[in-house]
């Protein structure tokens, strides 16, 4: 795959059972984060945002929420897998250790299975499992997840953006 096609993302055509990706990046969590996505999504368990109600539970300290786990491992994976796709399901989500505030999380996929769509010509269904695995090397989640993507061949593949013949003026 060319710099420019793999800034595109991959097509249908660019999966294959067995293939492995990591993100080339990690991301630290913030208490920010923490605190705002709990907040935003209207989620009232303390575990998350009350510092001294936390530290009671056996955790010992805030836990990061479940669901921006689950987004911030999913947005590690797009560049790799699904920038050309819309999802269809996530599946099979299990957390075997915390995620806290402060910790650094990468992602690892691996491309489990690929069909062409039978009711959308055009695009094909790809299956994949993640994992987001911490600066300690434990597993915080993994998860099975289901999306669709188009063809190399498609309307949507050639599109680049706008174009103009106005003249730079710098």
């Amino acid at each position: 795959m060319s710099e420019e096609e793999a800034s595109r993302g991959r097509y249908y055509e660019d999966f294959e059972p067995g293939q492995v990706f990591r993100s080339h990046i990690g991301r630290t969590v913030t208490q920010a984060d923490n605190i705002w996505f709990t907040c935003v999504t209207m989620n009232p368990n303390q575990r998350h945002f009350n510092t001294a109600f936390a530290e009671a539970t056996p955790f010992g300290r805030p836990l990061v929420n479940s669901t921006f786990t689950l987004a911030l491992v999913t947005g590690l994976t797009v560049a790799d897998t699904s920038q050309n796709a819309t999802n269809l399901e996530w599946s099979k989500v299990v957390m075997p250790n915390p995620l806290f505030e402060g910790d650094t999380v990468w992602a690892e996929t691996e491309v489990l299975e690929k069909r062409e769509s039978s009711s959308r010509p055009g695009t094909g269904i790809v299956t994949i499992r993640t994992r987001g695995i911490n600066q300690r090397g434990e597993v915080v989640i993994e998860f099975r997840r289901v999306f669709m993507v188009a063809s190399r061949d498609t309307a949507e593949a050639a599109f680049t953006g706008p174009e103009t013949d106005e003249p730079w003026r710098v």
